[in-house]
């Protein structure tokens, strides 16, 4: 499967989510497996990548072992990992921010607990013959389009904020998952991708001659936001505080060998996923690892939060009102007030905090 198609599906999240019927999975609340450990269950937003490189560094070092825990993962189908999550069917779930707040505003009690990535690493991708070296230079180009709101409102921000005229950009639907096609047989001159694995894909595996314009360049006039994140239950928090402790500090090893040894990360998730292809995750996991943090892995931070969601209520993407500190909580990271009791936490960094903790 192509990982170039999970734009579609996170921005696709933004429709309300029927939180009934989720029975795809098996509940692992409270079990233990006959080792004694404690069976939890990891949802991937996604075919395994190398956003998951720590997951599956941790699960192969038998870190979650030694938190007590064992740990299963698995590939989402037609219901989405927040989705089991609410239901009980499932404890963890990689997501993005895109998708846990209408899932919240949907009723959904899910939390994030920690991003995977510091920063956004999306970006919009083209050949540069094209000539698209800046957001105003998308005026009178045809922009391959997922046809969701969040989207058109983001590349209409940016081409209005470099001095552009966004009604000039022509969004025209995406007919294939693959922006190699799309963009050398005319299909459309632009698309949102992710660096990590689109950009790398295309430019340094396929040795086609791209640009590409950062999400991340452009903070001065559209938000950051986490994606992908880490998410739970309020009530797995508030029942079993140690079992998200416990993944939550394994996860954390993982990706910090993940950010200081890419090249074993890439073995490892190359061992649990063998049909992808071994130079793009070579190549993904070493431009990966000093995005995952510049500090501690995971920290997340309330001007991200509060920026991303009154982006969207600026442009009517989700109701007046939201509670965004609710919607997340660093205290189950590894060193947090919440989970080693340290009192010198930054009040600010761990905004949702007071918020969440609440039943």
């Amino acid at each position: 499967m192509n990982l170039s198609r999970t734009p579609a599906l996170a921005l696709a999240a933004l429709a309300p989510l029927a939180l009934a019927g989720c029975g795809a999975a098996a509940s692992t609340a409270g079990a233990a497996s006959d080792g004694g450990l404690r069976e939890v269950t990891v949802v991937l937003d996604w075919t395994p990548n190398t956003n998951h490189s720590g997951l599956y560094l941790a699960q192969a070092e038998g870190w979650f072992e030694e938190e007590g825990l064992d740990v299963e993962i698995v590939e989402p189908g037609e219901t989405s990992g927040l989705q089991l999550v609410a239901a009980g069917q499932a404890d963890f779930a990689y997501s993005v921010a895109e998708g846990l707040v209408p899932a919240r505003a949907a009723g959904a009690d899910v939390v994030s607990v920690a991003t995977v990535i510091e920063h956004n690493t999306s970006s919009l991708i083209s050949l540069a013959d094209d000539g698209i070296a800046r957001p105003r230079d998308l005026e009178g180009k045809r922009y391959g389009s997922y046809e969701s709101d969040l989207e058109k409102a983001l590349i209409s921000k940016l081409v209005e904020c470099d001095g552009g005229d966004s009604a000039q950009v022509e969004f025209t639907p995406l007919v294939s998952d693959d922006f190699r096609i799309g963009l050398t047989e005319d299909q459309f001159d632009t698309a949102w991708v992710f660096d990590a694995w689109d950009t790398i894909r295309l430019g340094e595996v396929d040795g086609l001659d791209v640009d590409t314009i950062a999400f991340r360049d452009h903070l001065d006039c559209i938000p950051d936001w986490y994606t992908p994140l880490v998410a739970t239950s309020r009530s797995l928090l508030d029942e079993e505080p140690d079992v998200a402790r416990g993944f939550l500090a394994a996860l954390a090893r993982g990706y910090d060998e993940a950010a200081a040894d890419p090249d074993r990360a890439a073995q490892v998730l190359l061992e649990a996923a063998p049909e992808l292809d071994p130079e793009l995750v070579g190549a993904s996991a070493r431009w990966l690892g000093p995005q995952y943090a510049s500090g501690e892995w995971g920290v997340q931070r309330a001007e991200v939060w509060d920026g991303f969601v009154g982006f969207l209520e600026e442009e009517g993407l989700t109701e007046p009102g939201f509670d965004t500190d609710a919607a997340w909580t660093d205290d189950y990271l590894p060193g947090a007030a919440g989970s080693a009791g340290d009192a010198d936490a930054d009040d600010a960094d761990a905004g949702g905090s007071d918020a969440v903790d609440q039943p």
